[in-house]
């Protein structure tokens, strides 16, 4: 039943969005891409940074992202956005911001053929093992948005200037993962403190699923220095961080999950 309410509340979602427009689900596509040209423009033409391939790179940090902040946004508003079925229906609440995480998944489903065939255009070959490392990197990114969305949603109900601050926090979030920038600069800058930059599980997601789409590690700066796109390549290293990612989101889970049970008993009050 739960399964059912929540696909149905997805699918409601996707045709308010899409619905009357001409190209549909086409339009999941136009965010992701006009940022992919604005900053590929940026960092390849007008402060040239000399990593090979770097609109594939961007791309697979940006879409990870992409569905991290649209499923946390998402989820934020999805309690106080169906108010009037909260108060007038008894159901599991729950299913409500799983429904923001499950519409960011759908869009993301959605966009993850463009970044596989734009990767093959280019030449860039991502068939081998290290493939294997986006399975984990995807699973630690739907855990740990549907923590801070359940999260979000909860408190968003009774503060409701939540969900501003969700927006301003994914703004400077961004600036926190290795997107427009190799993980490599943050390491020579960090030194032996860099470990603490991975204690933000979306680098993780982000660094092992470029890991496993993006394979040109090495290139030269524009100085002539040369450098590392990824911090790297073994998959020892990405497996430590992602069994801490794991650890922060199942604690940040739990955390969520008793918040929003705690609550959601004067939802419709607070409502």
């Amino acid at each position: 039943m739960r399964w059912e309410l929540l696909s149905s509340l997805v699918r409601k979602d996707l045709k308010v969005k899409y619905q009357g427009s001409a190209v549909g689900f086409a339009w999941s596509l136009a965010n992701p891409l006009a940022m992919l040209g604005i900053y590929w423009l940026v960092f390849t033409k007008i402060i040239p940074n000399g990593i090979p391939d770097f609109h594939v790179y961007l791309m697979a940090g940006l879409l990870v992202f992409t569905a991290f902040s649209q499923g946390v946004s998402n989820a934020s508003t999805s309690v106080v956005g169906n108010a009037g079925l909260v108060k007038k229906v008894r159901f599991p609440l729950l299913v409500l911001p799983l429904s923001g995480v499950g519409f960011a998944v759908v869009q993301f489903v959605l966009q993850l053929p463009v970044l596989l065939v734009i990767a093959l255009i280019s030449g860039v070959n991502f068939f081998g093992l290290q493939l294997l490392l986006a399975l984990p990197a995807l699973a630690l990114l739907l855990v740990f948005t549907t923590a801070l969305g359940t999260l979000a949603a909860a408190l968003n109900v009774r503060y409701r200037d939540t969900s501003h601050f969700v927006e301003i926090a994914m703004l400077i979030w961004f600036w926190l993962n290795p997107i427009l920038y190799p993980a490599g600069f943050v390491k020579a800058r960090m030194g032996d403190l860099f470990w603490l930059y991975f204690l933000n599980p979306m680098a993780t997601v982000v660094s092992t699923f470029q890991r496993a789409i993006y394979v040109n590690s090495d290139y030269t700066d524009p100085n002539g220095k040369p450098q590392q796109a990824l911090v790297d390549p073994g998959y020892a290293y990405y497996v430590r961080n992602l069994a801490i990612g794991f650890a922060i989101a199942l604690v940040l889970l739990w955390v969520a999950r008793r918040t929003f049970n705690r609550l959601q008993a004067d939802f419709a009050e607070d409502l």
